[in-house]
């Protein structure tokens, strides 16, 4: 259903207000640029700290800056099953074709917790879904037999892995049917993820390098790994980089470097990157011929 790359898009924030003409301006950037799909209100996105009216409004935006010329994937997350059932009713409303679901932050539930969590969304609304599982955020892990189990609803179409586990792609591949879409949560290990059977990223280094992101994707998908590992190295300083300090504020920080107005306002408990940090992107940015 979905594949290429996928960019987890920033927020950007203007006097602590969210920046509606950055914004537009990102999404048609992103689409120029090669972008297959655009991911907004992710954790990238500094979701957790958007009210619900800012996030509803984000995801408008998306919609309709985008007009059809890639699907958008709304972020949809939430640790109240019921408030991720309010995202997704609104997102489906304003056009969006999926939306992306994070397993239940904060409440720690079990394997059945998680199912019933997403087997509920889908009584609930037919908003197709893509499961999102990043452990190191949530603290709960689906675990391959859930997904495999949650794969068989058929309103369930794929999954952002951020287990940081490659080995779940073979997992997931023998347990789901083969439309069912796999997507790497971490970019460095994108390459690896793909060589495995995926199809793609949910990226966050495909924010700032929209256009090598969306290459190597390319090559990948073609089987072309000689171009593809090319690109990596190119892009895997970079991937490294993002990550130096509490994100997004790195990748906002490299976006103000490659769009030079670009705001890199972040919102509390997020803090602006160290020094050390906002060097190691230079140098990143450098080696990948952007800036």
């Amino acid at each position: 259903m979905f594949s290429g790359s996928i960019p987890a898009l920033v927020t950007p924030f203007c006097d602590g207000s969210f920046d509606e003409a950055h914004f537009r301006n990102l999404v048609d950037w992103q689409i120029e640029q090669g972008s297959s799909a655009l991911v907004p209100c992710g954790t990238t996105g500094e979701s957790s700290t958007l009210s619900n009216a800012e996030h509803h409004r984000v995801i408008e935006i998306c919609v309709e800056q985008a007009a059809g010329r890639v699907p958008i994937i709304a972020g949809c997350g939430s640790n109240d099953t019921t408030n991720a059932l309010l995202h997704m009713n609104f997102s489906k409303k304003c056009g969006a074709k999926a939306a992306l679901v994070v397993a239940p932050y904060y409440n720690r539930p079990n394997q059945d917790g998680i199912f019933a969590h997403f087997e509920k969304l889908t009584q609930e609304c037919d908003l197709p879904i893509i499961l999102y599982n990043v452990p190191a955020r949530t603290v709960t892990d689906m675990l391959p037999d859930t997904v495999n189990r949650l794969s068989q609803i058929p309103n369930i179409k794929g999954i952002k892995d951020a287990s940081g586990d490659v080995s779940r792609v073979t997992e997931h591949g023998l347990g789901c049917d083969d439309d069912f879409c796999q997507l790497s949560g971490v970019d460095e290990l994108s390459l690896a993820f793909n060589a495995t059977g995926g199809g793609g990223a949910i990226s966050v280094t495909a924010n700032v390098a929209p256009k090598l992101c969306a290459e190597f994707q390319a090559a990948c998908i073609s089987g072309d790994y000689n171009t593809a590992h090319s690109i990596n190295d190119r892009l895997y300083p970079l991937h490294k980089a993002l990550f130096s300090d509490a994100s997004p504020g790195p990748v906002k920080y490299a976006l103000s470097r490659v769009l030079s107005d670009f705001p890199t306002e972040v919102r509390l408990p997020m803090t602006q990157p160290s020094k050390e940090s906002r060097a190691l992107v230079d140098a990143a940015l450098e080696n990948a011929g952007l800036i």
